[in-house]
């Protein structure tokens, strides 16, 4: 491995960790929003839900959608090779 790609693989596996704290605060800010009840949130649109249920169905979708994949494609990309 040359010293530019042990470099870059600990470049990303500093934003690995970075991207687990973000997941880690955004975890918090779920938790903290009161809970809007299952069968409630999942039957209705964005628009019709409140302010705290909005956020905590954000909050969701960028964990399962971009934090989580992209933390899996840094740790694949930092351990390859």
């Amino acid at each position: 491995m040359s010293g530019l790609e042990a470099a870059a693989r600990a470049q990303l596996l500093e934003i690995e960790r970075e991207l687990g704290a973000i997941r880690f605060r955004l975890l918090g800010v779920h938790a903290s929003l009161p809970p809007a009840p299952a069968e409630l949130a999942r039957d209705m649109e964005m628009e019709e839900m409140d302010p705290a249920t909005q956020l905590r169905a954000v909050i969701e979708a960028v964990l399962q959608d971009r934090i989580e994949p992209a933390i899996r494609d840094l740790q694949a990309a930092g351990s390859a090779g």
